[in-house]
């Protein structure tokens, strides 16, 4: 596919695609609820809709009028034995969350993925939960997909989280939520925190203390109304493309700013982005954010940020490579695990466009600035490395063409066409 290039900036208003996150979240935990939850602007893409297969193959009613989503809670008592492997996709957050759910039924169910997904470790999330009184293998006694569950009566643990990792906890969390006993979980880092807000919302108890979170079992949770924000991780493509572009301005509505998800704007502002969040949202932690072209420096990005961009990383490479200096991002290694290796896809495919970039163990070293050329690049899969190297493309007057394009339907079905819209904006 022929990618879109401007001899201008992007201009204009647009409204991100809802968050995945929440969306997916906002799925499992009317599911899990007693009564009805309304959702409100949901993403309708096909990680997400993994999910919302996932829970009707588990007996749940979700209804989709067309403009809200519809969940019928079941409670974690009413759940059903699927007839069939349940399929989740490409979406590691609907396996990785699904098995804690599983792990306290009653009943045997088996989990896989697609071809990208399958080959996918498992091990982190399959280790607490064995811990708990789970028994969860995977293919041929592997770590990989497809996951057999044998639903069990779990147990309350304390556990020391190895590696920042929301998916992992999230998973722990929803298992501790059907344990005897209260389970505490310690963050190495604090990653986002969108399952115990929504514990909270639907009624739960949760103590968080600092990087240390408990729960107790045995709770019931009720249907709630869910508002979807923007996904500031499907935002940041464009804060990057108009921080990059010469003569951007560009506003984008109400995105979702929870603190623990912003890891992106403190980045770029501290690389010398102009970012402006205006019309806050508290109730939703959202903003409408405004950016404008401005010169870019390195930085040096590591530690306790990094769970805070862990998604963004291939995007801030790419405004790296435009940046003044040498840019350094460490402690990355959980980029390995993702629909790719981001590491080396990052690496790869923006080095075969004029970038040089070098690989670490555990991120990347981006020298900048780099003028950017024309070529052949694939997504390798990755909804988040396709829409990177579109971005790329619109910094270069030569032909950018990418193969694999369709991997950006899993998060963002429409953003050639809304990117499209935007350089219209500026012609």
């Amino acid at each position: 596919m022929k990618l879109l290039g401007t001899k201008t900036g992007i201009n204009g208003m647009l409204t991100v695609p809802a968050d995945k996150s929440i969306s997916h979240r906002s799925i499992m935990f009317g599911a899990i609820s007693q009564g009805k939850t309304t959702i409100h602007n949901f993403l309708r893409a096909e990680d997400c809709l993994s999910t919302v297969a996932v829970f009707k193959a588990l007996g749940v009613t979700i209804q989709d009028d067309g403009k809200d989503i519809i969940v019928e809670g079941a409670g974690f008592q009413n759940l059903q034995a699927p007839e069939e492997v349940l399929d989740a996709g490409n979406s590691g957050t609907t396996m990785r969350l699904v098995l804690g759910i599983l792990a306290g039924q009653s009943f045997t169910s088996k989990i896989a993925g697609d071809a990208s997904l399958n080959r996918r470790p498992m091990e982190r999330v399959m280790g607490p939960l064995r811990t708990m009184g789970g028994t969860l293998q995977g293919n041929a006694g592997s770590e990989f997909p497809p996951i057999e569950i044998r639903g069990s009566q779990l147990s309350a643990i304390t556990y020391e989280m190895p590696i920042a990792s929301a998916q992992v906890k999230s998973a722990i969390l929803f298992a501790a939520l059907q344990a005897k006993g209260t389970t505490t979980i310690i963050e190495k880092e604090k990653s986002r925190n969108h399952t115990e807000e929504m514990i909270k919302q639907f009624g739960g108890e949760i103590l968080i203390e600092e990087k240390k979170i408990s729960v107790s079992g045995g709770q019931q949770l009720v249907g709630q109304e869910v508002t979807v924000p923007g996904d500031i991780s499907s935002a940041a493509f464009y804060l990057v493309a108009a921080s990059l572009l010469p003569k951007s301005k560009l506003r984008l509505n109400h995105v979702g700013v929870n603190p623990t998800r912003t890891g992106i704007l403190d980045v770029l502002t501290e690389m010398g982005g102009e970012i402006q969040q205006l019309a806050y949202d508290p109730q939703n932690q959202a903003a409408d954010l405004l950016i404008e072209s401005a010169a870019l420096k390195a930085v040096e990005i590591s530690g306790e940020i990094i769970p805070r961009l862990i998604d963004e990383l291939p995007i801030v490479a790419l405004a790296a490579t435009q940046a003044t200096g040498t840019t350094i991002i460490s402690d990355a290694q959980e980029l390995k695990v993702k629909e790719t290796n981001r590491i080396d896809a990052t690496a790869q495919e923006l080095n075969k466009l004029g970038a040089k970039i070098e690989t670490t163990e555990d991120g990347l070293i981006i020298h900048g600035p780099t003028p950017l050329h024309g070529g052949i690049v694939d997504s390798h899969g990755d909804h988040r490395i396709g829409m990177m190297l579109q971005i790329a493309a619109l910094l270069t007057e030569e032909t950018v063409e990418l193969n694999n394009p369709e991997a950006i339907n899993i998060s963002y079905p429409n953003f050639f066409t809304d990117l499209s819209l935007l350089i219209k904006e500026n012609v």
